[in-house]
């Protein structure tokens, strides 16, 4: 019995669910939730692009967080490879941030 292929949008939902794994190490909150992801494109070579920002320009862990983005995506079998591409327009702000992150860091 052949396996029936996934729908962009279920491809699109497991990839966010592998970036909520994605952890800040410096505020403790996945970047799905900070707002730090601004879009993600599957091509259909299997490349992943994931275009993110971070809370501050200049932020030293810009090369550990795509690493850690690469690795969270490695388990998605529609994917072969992983750009991350760093934005900064528009500039990241709290209010991206979800209710969850806004209550777990005590930002009302």
């Amino acid at each position: 019995m052949q396996e029936q292929a996934r729908t962009t949008q279920e491809i699109k939902d497991d990839i966010i669910a592998h970036l909520q794994t994605v952890i800040d190490p410096e505020l403790g909150i996945d970047i799905v939730n900070l707002g730090l992801i601004y879009n993600v494109d599957l091509e259909d070579d299997g490349t992943c692009l994931i275009e993110m920002t971070l809370t501050t320009i200049g932020c030293p862990l810009t090369n550990i967080l795509a690493d850690m983005v690469e690795s969270a995506l490695k388990d998605v079998p529609e994917i072969k490879k992983v750009d991350v591409e760093f934005i900064w327009e528009p500039e990241w702000t709290i209010d991206r941030m979800t209710r969850y992150a806004k209550m777990a860091l005590g930002i009302h």
